[in-house]
């Protein structure tokens, strides 16, 4: 049993299947748009050049900054720590 890594006809990656299937020389019969090449990690769409037998990046910036986390705001202990270290730098130059 084998994991392979099906593509679409773009050579975006769809889903990861896994294979049992085997011929009677003994490999694994791999379906149609299918590799044992694993995408790297950190892709967010990978997408697969057989003739190099490699995945890289196809998402835009755009897209890739949009599936990030929007900045939180400060929590209200941070504001408090920051106050604090704001008097404690205000005391030490002497109270300026």
């Amino acid at each position: 049993m084998i994991q392979v890594f099906q593509y679409d006809v773009n050579f975006l990656l769809t889903d990861i299947l896994i294979v049992e299937e085997i011929d009677e020389e003994g490999n694994y019969v791999l379906p149609e748009n299918t590799t044992t090449i694993a995408p790297p990690e950190g892709l967010y769409k990978p997408k697969f050049y057989p003739d190099k037998k490699v995945w890289k990046e196809s998402a835009t910036q755009e897209y890739i900054d949009s599936m990030q986390p929007p900045p939180s705001a400060p929590s209200e202990i941070d504001n408090l720590r920051k106050q604090v270290a704001d008097l404690y730098y205000l005391i030490a130059l002497g109270g300026a």
